[in-house]
């Protein structure tokens, strides 16, 4: 049986960092360790998603998160 491995996309770039890309980073890799997300996401930053205007973006799976915080993220990985 095939574990599958959530993809999340957090933007680095300047805006998104200025609205908090770095603690949504932070919050989802600490929320990874715990049991049931332990092994399942692969946290991936990126460079500029040239969406500077709905900082701070981040991409789980196939749902596109404009202007999220940690939470909806955390909530998103749980559900799935």
């Amino acid at each position: 049986m095939k574990l599958k491995r959530q993809l999340i996309f957090i933007c680095n770039g300047s805006d998104c960092k200025k609205s908090g890309s770095k603690t949504i980073s932070k919050d989802v890799k600490e929320a990874a360790k715990t049991e049931p997300l332990k092994g399942a996401c692969k946290i991936i930053k990126t460079k500029c998603m040239d969406m500077c205007k709905s900082a701070p973006v981040v991409i789980v799976n196939e749902h596109f998160f404009k202007k999220t915080n940690s939470q909806k993220i955390i909530l998103e990985l749980k559900k799935s």
